[in-house]
């Protein structure tokens, strides 16, 4: 399903997003027509808009156009919402912008994923607090992980300080005490929704590699699947399950769904 302002999106239109490459998006996990952190998502939207574009996102016109494309659906999907001009050209990208609103799904991943293997490699996105459709770096590193028989990338400075994987937050557990990296990276829903349960249990600092057999526990934070372990970095491992990590999901499991 692909709607683009509402009504089914043309070739035209989605051959312009691919061929130019220049927007921003949001996923968020849609259960019975509510979302975990969707004001959180639509702010993202807003900002993101102001910062890639120039231009002001309704928050409202996104929500009833998410609303429209799962009329007919009622499982549980991951939606996504990717905001771009189709009219942009590649010779001239600095004209005035109108944003349109691309929506959308995919199927849920399975509930219980197993711990991932991440390799590290240094390398910073552009623009690392957007979460814009430039994704060939990331996905260049996640392949080359991917290849030297890891699951994913996890992306470090120059310095070996570490920051973020490809398409997700990172988190230690240090004890009881949660985490996480301060490094140029995506501030992520899913992360901050995790953080706030904490209570105060919860914390922000530079976290290099050489640090990494100091961690009782390390886990990923995205929308589409919430809470993952992680059981390697580099040739560094973790148990699989770790207490505090089932804590997490719990807490975040039982977190308020706004309705769409």
């Amino acid at each position: 399903m692909a709607e683009m302002n509402g009504v089914p999106a043309d070739l035209d239109q989605i051959k312009a997003l691919a061929l130019i490459n220049y927007g921003h998006f949001t996923s968020m996990r849609v259960d019975d027509q509510r979302v975990r952190g969707l004001s959180l998502h639509l702010e993202r939207l807003m900002r993101d808009c102001r910062r890639v574009f120039d231009a002001d996102l309704d928050p409202d016109r996104i929500r009833h156009l998410v609303r429209h494309a799962l009329v007919d659906i009622s499982r549980s999907v991951v939606v996504r919402v990717t905001v771009f001009d189709p009219t942009l050209e590649l010779g001239h990208p600095g004209a005035d912008a109108e944003p349109c609103v691309l929506v959308t799904t995919r199927a849920v991943t399975q509930p219980s994923l197993p711990a991932l293997r991440l390799q590290s490699a240094s390398y910073r996105r552009d623009m690392p607090d957007v979460k814009h459709v430039g994704l060939f770096g990331s996905l260049r590193h996640r392949r080359i992980a991917q290849r030297n028989g890891f699951d994913d990338v996890l992306f470090t400075d120059s310095d070996a300080t570490i920051c973020e994987t490809a398409t997700a937050n990172i988190g230690f557990i240090d004890g009881d005490r949660l985490v996480w990296p301060q490094a140029d990276c995506l501030p992520g829903v899913t992360a901050k929704l995790t953080n706030d349960v904490r209570d105060g249990h919860a914390i922000t600092a530079p976290i290099t590699l050489g640090q990494l057999a100091d961690m009782d526990a390390v886990f990923a934070t995205n929308a589409a699947v919430g809470i993952r372990a992680i059981s390697a970095i580099d040739d560094i491992q973790w148990p699989d399950a770790h207490p505090v990590l089932g804590v997490l999901r719990k807490q975040y499991t039982d977190i308020h769904a706004e309705l769409l």
